[in-house]
C-alpha cells in the first residue's frame, strides 16, 4: 500500500525535472574544477555541513511550493535546505554559463557556488526551481570553494523577499539555514581574510537561466546545443510563442528585452541599484537575480554603486542601469544570431526594450508624482528638475517622496515656506543647513509641482494614495541589514526575522516600527557593510 502523502508537508512535493531530462549532462561525474563541453549543466551532490539550524523561512514562498508551517519549522527542512539530505525525485546539479563581466567576456563561470535540487511542479501546475546558494563545491567553482557566509546570506534572503513585496520582478527566497561551520573570506579582498559563519540560501524562482548560458555555447560554437536550449526555454517559459522557428526565436527575444524593461523601470522606481550587472547575473525571465553588493540610494546620487570592485569606472552606477540592460540584451542577442542570421530582425526585436522601458518609467515616475500620467514635455521637465534638485545636497530619496504624499494641493490649500519645505527638511541629511540654492530651486518646484496636481483634478487623498503605491516606506537599506547581520553573528537571529515582516508590507504605515524607516545614521555612513560592498561571500 503507497504511503499517503500529507498536503504542505515536505513529502508531498512533486518534482519533475525538465531541465536534465531535456538538455545533455556533463559526462564526466567528478567534482573537479573543469571546463565542461559539450553539456548545459553537472550533476553534483551538496555538501553536507555539521550542525544546520534555521535562522529564517518565507512563508509566503512556502506556500508556493505547497509547504506549510509544520513542514518549515520540521528538522527535516533544515536538513534538506542546508544540502544534507535529499528529498525523493531531487537531482542536484550546477548549470554551466559564461558571461561579460564588467564588459569584458570572462568565458565559462558556471555555478560555482548554487546546486539546482530540482524543479517543484505545484498544485496550480507552476514550475519553482529550487536551488541552494553556499552548499558547496561544483566543476564551476574555480579556486573559489563555493561556500556562503552569514552576512552576504542575510543580505541575499532579506533582499530576495523584500524586493517581491515592493512588486519587483524577482527570484524568491525559501530559507536561511546556519550550516555550523566556519569560512575564511576576505571581504574587501584587501589581504584581512578571516573565518565567518557560513551558511546556505535555498533561492526559488520558474528558471534560473541567465543570458550566459547562451553566450558559452555561442562562444564555443556549440550551435546544436544551442539551439536546444533555445528550444527549451521557449517551450518551458515562454510556450504562448509557439513551436521553435526562426519568427519565434525573434519573438523571444522582444519579450525577453520587454520583461528585463519592466525589471529595470522597478529598480528606478524603488530607488535600487544591482551593483553587479554582469550578464551571467542577468535572468531569462527579467527576474533580478544574484543579490550582492546591492545597495538602495539614500543620498539621491544617480552616479552611486554599492559595489567596491565597481568604485572606479561605476559601470553599474543608479543612473546607468537602464543603458546596461541594453548592453547586455545586445549580448544575448549576439549569442542567438546563429539561430537567426537577420541583424535588422534582431534589431528590431530589440528595440521592444526601449519602447517597453520608456513607457514603464514614464508610468511609474507619473506615479511617484501622483500624477494620473506625463503628457507632455513640460510634464517631463517637471520630473527632470525635481531630479536635479534632490542632487544640489544629500537628500535621502525614499523619506522624501513618502513626504510629498503628505503635502495638500488643494486649490484652497494656501501653505507658508516652512510646509513647502517639509519634505526636502525631512530627507534632508543636514535639514538645518540646506544650502540656498536647493530651497529656492525647491520651492520654486514646490509651486510648479502643485499647480500641475491641481489641473491633474485628483483630490488629495487620491493623489497621496497613488504615490504612497508607488513609493515605499521601507526598503532593505544597508545598514539596517547591517544591523541584523551584526546580532545574526552573535546567534540572535531575532533583527533578521523582524525585518522580513517589517518588509512584508512596504508601503504601509507601520507606527511601532517607524525606526526601520529613518534616515541612515552617521555612524554608517562609512562602515563597511553599510556604504560600499564587494562580492565577496
Amino acid at each position: 500500500m503507497n504511503a499517503v502523502r500529507q498536503p504542505g508537508a515536505l513529502d508531498a512535493l512533486r518534482f519533475d525535472n525538465a531541465f536534465v531530462r531535456a538538455l545533455p549532462a556533463d559526462p564526466d561525474p567528478g567534482n573537479q574544477r573543469r571546463q565542461v563541453f559539450g553539456a548545459c549543466y553537472s550533476r553534483v551532490q551538496p555538501t553536507p555541513v555539521r550542525a544546520p539550524a534555521l535562522v529564517a523561512h518565507s512563508a509566503e514562498c512556502a506556500a508556493l511550493l505547497g509547504l506549510d508551517e509544520r513542514a518549515c519549522l520540521s528538522p527535516v527542512f533544515t536538513e534538506v535546505f542546508a544540502g544534507n539530505r535529499l528529498l525523493p525525485g531531487m537531482d542536484p546539479y550546477a548549470m554551466c554559463y559564461g558571461g561579460h563581466q564588467f564588459g569584458n567576456w570572462a568565458g565559462q563561470l558556471g555555478d560555482g557556488r548554487a546546486i539546482n535540487l530540482g524543479e517543484v511542479l505545484n498544485a496550480r501546475g507552476e514550475r519553482w526551481t529550487l536551488q541552494l546558494k553556499g552548499a558547496g563545491p561544483t566543476p564551476y567553482s574555480r579556486t573559489a570553494d563555493g561556500l556562503a557566509v552569514l552576512r552576504s546570506s542575510v543580505r541575499e534572503f532579506l533582499c530576495s523577499e523584500a524586493m517581491h513585496h515592493l512588486g519587483v520582478p524577482t527570484t524568491r527566497a525559501l530559507s536561511l539555514i546556519t550550516t555550523g561551520e566556519q569560512v575564511m573570506r576576505d571581504m574587501f579582498y584587501d589581504g584581512h581574510a578571516k573565518f565567518e559563519p557560513g551558511a546556505v540560501v535555498c533561492r526559488v524562482a520558474p528558471s534560473f537561466v541567465r543570458f550566459g548560458n547562451f553566450e558559452i555555447l555561442a562562444a564555443r560554437k556549440e550551435i546544436d546545443l544551442l539551439r536546444r536550449l533555445v528550444d527549451y526555454c521557449i517551450a518551458t517559459d515562454y510556450p504562448h510563442l509557439g513551436p521553435p522557428s526562426r519568427d519565434t526565436y525573434v519573438a523571444w527575444l522582444a519579450e525577453v528585452a520587454s520583461r528585463t524593461a519592466v525589471m529595470i523601470a522597478h529598480w528606478l522606481r524603488v530607488g535600487f541599484v544591482h551593483g553587479v550587472m554582469n550578464t551571467d547575473n542577468m535572468s531569462i525571465l527579467g527576474l533580478t537575480i544574484d543579490y550582492g553588493p546591492y545597495g538602495w540610494l539614500e543620498d539621491f546620487d544617480p552616479d552611486w554603486t554599492p559595489n567596491t570592485t565597481d568604485a572606479q569606472g561605476r559601470r553599474y552606477r543608479y543612473g546607468q542601469q537602464a543603458q546596461i540592460g541594453m548592453w547586455n540584451l545586445v549580448r544575448l542577442a549576439n549569442a542567438i544570431y546563429p539561430l537567426i542570421e537577420d541583424v535588422p530582425a534582431l534589431e528590431s526585436a530589440l528595440d521592444a526594450y526601449a519602447t517597453r522601458y520608456e513607457s514603464e518609467w514614464q508610468a511609474m515616475l507619473a506615479a511617484k508624482l501622483g500624477l494620473q500620467a506625463l503628457t507632455d514635455d513640460a510634464d517631463r521637465e517637471l520630473a527632470e528638475e525635481l531630479m536635479s534638485v534632490l542632487r544640489l545636497a544629500e537628500t535621502d530619496m525614499t523619506i522624501f517622496f513618502r513626504a510629498l504624499a503628505a503635502v495638500p494641493c488643494a486649490a484652497d490649500a494656501s501653505l507658508d515656506e516652512l510646509a513647502l519645505l517639509a519634505p526636502l527638511r525631512a530627507a534632508s541629511y543636514a535639514p538645518d543647513t540646506l544650502p540656498d540654492a536647493q530651497r529656492s530651486r525647491h520651492l520654486a518646484w514646490m509651486g510648479r509641482w502643485r499647480a500641475r496636481v491641481q489641473r491633474d483634478g485628483s483630490p488629495d487623498a487620491q493623489r497621496a494614495a497613488r504615490m504612497n503605491g508607488a513609493n515605499p516606506k521601507y526598503v532593505l537599506r544597508n545598514y539596517l541589514a547591517q544591523e541584523a547581520i551584526d546580532l545574526a553573528e552573535q546567534g540572535d537571529f531575532s533583527r533578521v526575522n523582524e525585518l522580513l515582516d517589517v518588509l512584508r508590507r512596504p508601503y504601509d504605515e507601520q507606527p511601532a516600527r517607524e525606526r526601520y524607516a529613518a534616515k541612515r545614521p552617521e555612524w554608517a555612513r562609512h562602515r563597511a557593510g553599510c556604504s560600499m560592498l564587494s562580492c565577496s561571500s
